[in-house]
């Protein structure tokens, strides 16, 4: 009886393998991926990268396969010849690395550690801390004459009043609260509960910009509300930042004036004050200074409010 060879058939464990996928195809499904999980803002980093990336490459995909070391450095030596700042550039390249290893874990490709050579840390910014004079500066400014700029320094002085508040936590405040003369709000960032003793300096403010009737939110930032509110918020916020530098410029700071720089100015003039650190990180909302943590549970909100307020009378 003859026997007869049957050919095996090679059988896939794990993953498929797929050598041919190109970083623009693979980088715009993991960002539907984001997308569709609600991580907007993780969804928008890497379209940041990705349109980077597409501009260094004239469009032109490449193969997965195909990154490599000279490539990473032809493209960083691009971004420091279009001015950018040493952390913007490791910014990409940062992401840029996320994405390569998620490929590398997925086995799309092997590891050809590509990043060796290029620079991926995030340098320590400047001085982002103003002194009272400073804002004592911004809060006298005649703007009377432009709206935009009176705007984006009212919105620095809120954010200042409300212990650094950041501007995504102030556009999407509601009407609802503010209750009984006190404000709540959950911080976007972390989901953390704070409250916040509204105070006749933080009003003042709200009436200037008190979104209608019709509107859940509390100032008039989210205007249309039938259109994409997270959009109107990042337009708003471009628009805030650009008046702001200028009015830092106008007033001889040395570095560039951000809504962020509200939230160092508390902490800093809080700490100069000789206001506690379990009080400066509870009143900002810092849920992962973990020595810290052991002293705020037991830490009563009309503390906060008394630091506060001390810091207010400052100016």
């Amino acid at each position: 009886m003859l026997s007869v060879k049957t050919k095996s058939v090679p059988t896939t464990i794990g993953k498929v393998r797929k050598p041919n996928n190109t970083l623009f195809r693979y980088m715009e499904q993991t960002i539907a991926q984001y997308q569709e999980q609600g991580r907007v803002r993780t969804s928008e980093t890497y379209s940041s990268t990705l349109n980077s990336f597409r501009r260094y490459r004239k469009n032109a995909d490449i193969t997965l396969r195909d990154i490599c070391s000279e490539q990473m450095e032809s493209y960083e030596c691009y971004l420091r010849n279009s001015n950018l700042s040493p952390n913007t550039i490791s910014f990409y390249m940062k992401h840029l690395r996320a994405v390569y290893n998620r490929a590398v874990d997925e086995e799309l490709i092997v590891d050809r550690h590509p990043f060796k050579r290029v620079n991926t840390s995030i340098e320590k910014t400047g001085k982002r801390a103003l002194s009272l004079k400073s804002i004592r500066k911004i809060k006298s400014m005649d703007l009377s004459g432009s709206p935009s700029k009176e705007f984006a320094r009212d919105m620095f002085l809120f954010s200042f009043y409300t212990r650094g508040m950041s501007f995504v936590d102030i556009a999407f405040l509601k009407k609802k609260s503010i209750r009984n003369g006190i404000l709540y709000y959950r911080r976007k960032k972390t989901n953390q509960q704070l409250t916040i003793f509204w105070e006749p300096c933080m009003h003042s403010i709200l009436q200037k910009y008190l979104a209608p009737p019709s509107s859940p939110y509390l100032f008039s930032i989210i205007k249309d509300l039938d259109g994409n509110h997270r959009r109107q918020y990042l337009n708003a916020m471009c628009s805030v930042n650009r008046s702001l530098k200028i009015i830092g410029t106008e007033i001889g700071l040395q570095h560039p004036l951000t809504m962020y720089c509200a939230r160092h100015s508390w902490a800093s003039i809080a700490r100069n004050e000789g206001i506690p650190l379990s009080v400066i990180s509870e009143g900002m909302g810092h849920d992962s200074e973990k020595t810290t943590q052991i002293y705020l549970d037991s830490l009563k909100t009309e503390v906060i409010d008394k630091a506060n307020r001390k810091i207010l009378r400052l100016l």
